[in-house]
């Protein structure tokens, strides 16, 4: 009697062999006398009669299906098993755990930006959360004409809608389009609540939903570093000092010819700069020196070049040759 026991039993179990399934369609619809039931952690088992749900059983153990499942059923309570009559019924393993999913944009999005009228090509990157909520709807939409869902099926319907909600919530409220990671929590948030609705009509959830990066074309990267870059230094004078500086360190281990010349010119550039300067501040100086020496002889302490007394020319002298008088 044991081997016939053995032989017409059965165990209706979902092993979650694959990684990533959302629910699992038991494959044998024959549950033979003497079958158990194992239901695992993270598990929901749900039996289907003739395509209806007879009964959902959510918490996991072994189970006993003629003695401790079957009287559950709503319309197999009084089901009898015999020798050859296995209850024939379909069993839906869900798996209730939340999934993380990662995507990413199969093209590049066009953008709308200032002086590219072509658009600006954007890929972005990230992350969402998936799970089944609703077992009646999963049932009805997918269970009927599917043996497995997958996060790669979610995955593949999501980003087919992908690129058509990122260009309307980037072009939302005048957003920077070459600063985009500063706002992609708010961008991810409107993402989050279109896709969880239009996958809710399959009966899963979306949540969690992440944008992780923005990738640039590469032109756009260096245009950001150079701009980046000099709002740091503040000024040309300060920009130059720390080229020189880097140029002379890269030249002192070894740098690049090309790298020194450069370094180079800039230091002449900045050292005739100061030349011109310091030229003008000279120039400055004598012209007012100049200016000095062509004030009035009264207004510097010289003597007069006659004497008031006699009319005799002075040459200079303290006291006049011709009649003895002083000058100064």
């Amino acid at each position: 009697m044991g081997f016939f026991k053995n032989q017409f039993s059965n165990l209706v179990e979902w092993n979650e062999n694959g990684a990533g399934v959302l629910f699992y369609k038991w494959q044998n619809q024959e549950i033979k006398k003497g079958s158990r039931l194992i239901i695992r952690p993270g598990q929901d088992a749900i039996f289907l009669y003739n395509g209806r749900v007879e009964g959902i059983f959510e918490d996991d153990g072994d189970y006993d299906i003629e003695s401790e499942i079957i009287p559950f059923l709503t319309t197999l309570k009084s089901f009898k098993f015999g020798f050859n009559t296995p209850l024939r019924a379909e069993v839906l393993f869900i798996n209730t755990k939340e999934l993380l999913v990662k995507w990413g944009t199969k093209n590049a999005i066009n953008l709308q930006a200032p002086g590219l009228p072509g658009g600006m090509p954007v890929r972005a990157f990230g992350t969402f959360n998936c799970r089944i909520v609703e077992h009646d709807v999963v049932i009805e939409k997918l269970a009927g004409i599917r043996q497995t869902y997958t996060v790669e099926d979610v995955k593949e319907r999501i980003i087919a809608s992908l690129d058509q909600l990122l260009m309307s919530w980037i072009s939302k409220e005048g957003r920077d389009m070459f600063n985009l990671q500063a706002d992609a929590r708010n961008i991810a948030k409107g993402i989050e609540s279109d896709l969880d609705m239009d996958m809710r009509k399959l009966g899963i959830g979306i949540s969690d939903f992440k944008i992780e990066s923005f990738s640039y074309p590469e032109e756009i990267k260096k245009m950001q570093e150079k701009a980046a870059a000099q709002s740091m230094v503040g000024d040309m004078n300060k920009y130059a000092q720390m080229a020189a500086a880097d140029g002379m360190a890269k030249g002192s281990h070894g740098g690049s010819g090309l790298a020194s010349d450069m370094v180079g010119l800039q230091m002449g550039l900045a050292m005739g700069q100061q030349m011109v300067n310091q030229m003008n501040m000279n120039g400055g100086m004598q012209a007012n020196a100049q200016m000095q020496g062509m004030q009035p002889s009264g207004a510097t302490g010289a003597g007069p070049k006659f004497c008031p007394n006699c009319g005799t020319p002075t040459t200079g002298s303290k006291f006049c040759g011709n009649c003895g008088n002083q000058l100064l």
